[in-house]
């Protein structure tokens, strides 16, 4: 499997991203309208970093410490700066920097700018079509 990260990507386009001060039932509320478990936080500034909120900061912050949804924002529970990876990296090197580091999802960051998500759901499925193939 030899390919870049950003011929497997999800690309900006497709992401479902809020703003930092966006609620955390609003963006429950994207999650659900858009089926996904993900999403991307703005920077704040040009100079600032993305975030990402998943269903297990969520979790963790209402179900576990008795956070309210009404009162906790995007950017109290995202997790920032995003771990990220270049569009231009190969595959095997993201896979083995997400493996390596436990996590699920790199944001795609060139120039201190959002391009897409990698996930290890995106690469498995790459590896697969790959094994029916050959």
């Amino acid at each position: 499997m030899k390919s870049l990260v950003e011929q497997i990507m999800t690309k900006r386009e497709k992401l479902i991203i809020v703003t930092q001060t966006a609620t955390i039932r609003e963006v429950i509320t994207k999650m659900k309208e858009n089926k996904v478990r993900t999403v991307i936080v703005e920077k704040s500034n040009p100079n600032g970093a993305y975030g990402l909120l998943t269903f297990k900061n969520i979790l963790q912050s209402i179900i576990a410490e008795d956070g309210d949804i009404d009162l906790l924002n995007a950017y109290d529970i995202m997790s920032a700066p995003a771990i990220s990876v270049s569009r231009k990296l190969d595959v095997k090197y993201a896979a083995r920097m997400m493996v390596n580091s436990s996590i699920k999802r790199l944001l795609i960051i060139d120039d201190n700018e959002l391009h897409g998500i990698l996930t290890m759901t995106d690469i498995i499925e790459v590896l697969i079509d790959s094994v029916e193939n050959n």
